[in-house]
């Protein structure tokens, strides 16, 4: 956190985000070091939801704690399968167009109740994962239910104190107070959907850094003004791209203090020489200019 204060304003770390197939979780890390000769400052991985990425969650951590130990600041995401459908899942219907009834959505947030006792023990199991790579020292990015306004996903779509923000404050204190995790610097994040960020918000004292996703106009001014206020003094990032933010875009919207791009969309929404480009940017820091955390 201390690192991320200080180069907000004046620096930017590049980031890059591995998905499918946790038994190669620095695919696209690699493909980034092929192309500009320079590692990510940011490595992040996924828990994910499918039989063969659950099977090869230990090979993804095993890789964090390697890109840790190498420098780079990890982030991990969450794309946990609906409670009441039982793990594994598929994508589509599964994480997306699988919504909870508002019954069962009360009863995910109703101590003791079967939904309720069956996230408990998702949590349980990622709890194992996170408490190792305390043991081993490394602090972790977190950020569960990313893209709050994003109605597709099964968590998101719910404004209000008791709608998606709820399942991130149960979800935050059965991991910090219950299991005692304290290496998790937690990540709220939206999406440039809706400018109704407030009615999301978990609260001030529930996270870190405010993370935004960048899909159809968010590299518009507007938006960043649009956040500055909300977020205050906290770090802020673009937490998911298809784009790598342009130099212009690095110049005037000076906040960010990490961009993310999504695992194979980086390949296929830009050109290697745009890739290039922004890793030769001033402004942008890659892992070999990281200050190092052992």
């Amino acid at each position: 956190m201390e690192y991320l204060y200080k180069i907000s304003g004046g620096k930017i770390m590049a980031g890059q985000h591995n998905k499918e197939p946790n038994s190669d979780p620095d695919k696209w890390t690699e493909y980034i070091k092929e192309t500009t000769d320079k590692y990510p400052a940011l490595w992040s991985g996924d828990f994910l939801f499918q039989k063969d990425d659950i099977d090869n969650r230990w090979i993804m951590i095993h890789e964090a704690r390697e890109q840790w130990n190498n420098g780079a600041i990890i982030n991990l995401m969450w794309h946990g399968c609906p409670p009441d459908i039982g793990e594994p899942c598929e994508w589509d219907t599964g994480l997306l167009n699988a919504q909870l009834t508002d019954a069962q959505w009360n009863e995910l947030l109703t101590p003791d109740s079967a939904l309720y006792n069956k996230w408990i023990s998702r949590m349980d199991d990622i709890a194992v994962y996170l408490q190792f790579l305390e043991d081993e020292g490394v602090e972790v990015l977190f950020r569960p239910f990313h893209e709050m306004n994003q109605g597709l996903f099964w968590w998101a779509g719910r404004p209000g104190p008791n709608g998606t923000a709820a399942l991130y404050r149960l979800t935050h204190d059965y991991l910090t107070k219950t299991k005692g995790l304290s290496n998790l610097i937690w990540v709220w994040d939206m999406q440039d959907l809706s400018r109704d960020f407030e009615d999301y918000n978990p609260g001030d004292e529930y996270w870190d850094v405010f993370a935004f996703d960048i899909y159809d106009n968010g590299y518009d001014i507007s938006w960043y003004n649009y956040i500055l206020p909300i977020v205050g003094d906290k770090p802020m990032a673009i937490g998911e791209c298809s784009k790598v933010p342009s130099a212009s875009v690095l110049e005037n919207q000076k906040r960010w203090v990490f961009f993310m791009p999504w695992a194979e969309l980086v390949k296929e929404s830009n050109t290697e020489e745009q890739i290039k480009e922004i890793y030769k940017h001033k402004s942008v820091i890659t892992r070999d200019e990281m200050p190092g955390w052992n």
